[in-house]
């Protein structure tokens, strides 16, 4: 089973989250960003180099707090979710259209990714303020 990673930077109360750009298979739906690790990498560099592909900002890593199961175009993979620092907001989007913190009340009325569904879930047992 191939690996997905997703980082959750908190402000307060409120997660990062991206809005994917029209035209892929999750196109304008809002996600905590990340991706697909290629075969040589670790979850957490895969993570590292997602940011630094589809945000051009570093981050440092912590500790990997949900996982779950998802399918996209036939192929099954399994998603970490992963509570990250982000070094700087100057985001450079290139797979997104913009970002935005959201509360994770607000993100009940958002269209989410099918796999972030699963981690806005985990978050809320996990942040039980909301």
């Amino acid at each position: 089973m191939a690996i997905s990673t997703a980082g959750i930077a908190v402000k307060g109360n409120k997660f990062l989250l991206a809005l994917r750009n029209p035209g892929t298979s999750i196109g304008e739906s809002w996600e905590f960003p990340g991706g697909k690790a290629e075969d040589d990498e670790s979850p957490s560099e895969a993570l590292i180099r997602e940011f630094r592909e589809e945000l051009n900002i570093e981050i440092k890593v912590g500790k990997r707090i949900c996982s779950g199961n998802f399918e996209n175009n036939g192929k099954k993979y399994e998603i970490y979710g992963f509570l990250i620092d982000i070094k700087s907001e100057n985001f450079t989007l290139t797979e997104h259209s913009k970002t935005g913190w959201f509360t994770l009340n607000e993100m009940t009325s958002l269209k989410m990714a099918g796999s972030d569904s699963q981690i806005v879930r985990s978050l809320k047992y996990l942040y039980p303020q909301e």
